[in-house]
């Protein structure tokens, strides 16, 4: 795909948007494996996420693959003025897509005035401290995917050619995070998530090496959306999941229906976070 040819075809997707009546949001959220929780009152969807952009989707157990707008409930009961786009799951470069279309929803939103992005994921533990269950508020992140979304010739009005990764997650938005969860009696972690490519799980000496490299998490996602939200402007706030201890750290094979078992079982807890989180009128401050 040309560079052009992209920037046309987001384009589009803003048009057929808007063709919907849909109003525009300020707050998105992205789903990990098996964590497609409902979150909030639906306002508008769902539609499939191939109705919105330019290339086939495959669909893959634990990502439904459709969007919608979200009405949150305010600490008070009452439903925000603050429509939140929530898609539920996400695309993978080992499915076969490329950079560029990894991170197609994430400009989507960025084109639509999205100023902030949740983004969760299901994680192998890479800590021996961490529990399959554990949530981790993620509070940096090291790519090694193997790719760039930012390759290529990207319109300035996007952002810097070599944007700035000081602060891959939003501090304010981490630690607005952890006062839900201390009102809420949640636990919260915090951690460094390891991004590879997939779709095999690690070995235990390579589970060894990226947590002697500083990791406390790995999954084969988010990396790129994150540096693609940070590259045009948005905040980002990363929750983990832990649903498995990665290979070498417990005895027996790692299991993609382990993982889906393990959002199930965390699904509460991250529900009533996500809840007081999105509906929070101060989330944007």
């Amino acid at each position: 795909m040309h560079d052009s040819d992209y920037r046309v075809e987001l384009q589009d997707a803003v048009v057929a948007w808007d063709s919907r009546g849909w109003p525009r949001p300020k707050v998105a959220m992205i789903s990990g494996s098996g964590l497609a929780i409902d979150v909030g009152e639906r306002t508008h969807g769902p539609i499939r996420l191939e109705d919105l952009l330019p290339f086939e989707v495959h669909p893959i157990e634990g990502h439904p693959m459709t969007a919608e707008l979200l009405a949150p409930a305010g600490a008070a009961g009452a439903e925000l003025d603050r429509p939140v786009l929530y898609y539920r799951g996400r695309l993978h470069g080992y499915q076969g897509y490329t950079p560029h279309e990894v991170v197609f929803p994430i400009r989507l939103a960025a084109l639509l005035g999205v100023e902030a992005i949740v983004l969760t994921n299901a994680t192998g533990g890479l800590d021996p401290a961490l529990r399959p269950g554990d949530l981790v508020v993620l509070t940096d992140q090291i790519n090694l995917s193997g790719s760039n979304p930012l390759r290529g010739h990207l319109p300035e009005t996007w952002g810097p050619r070599f944007p700035d990764m000081g602060e891959a997650f939003d501090r304010r938005l981490r630690q607005n995070t952890a006062a839900h969860a201390t009102r809420l009696g949640i636990e919260l972690k915090e951690g460094v998530y390891f991004g590879v490519s997939g779709p095999s799980y690690e070995t235990p000496a390579e589970v060894r090496m990226f947590h002697q490299l500083g990791g406390h998490v790995t999954g084969m996602s988010t990396v790129q959306e994150v540096i693609a939200a940070r590259h045009m402007g948005i905040r980002v706030l990363g929750i983990s999941l832990v649903s498995n201890a990665a290979a070498g750290l417990v005895e027996g094979p790692v299991d993609h229906h382990e993982v889906l078992a393990a959002g199930r079982l965390a699904a509460s807890k991250l529900r009533s976070l996500l809840e007081g989180l999105l509906g929070d009128p101060d989330l944007l401050a």
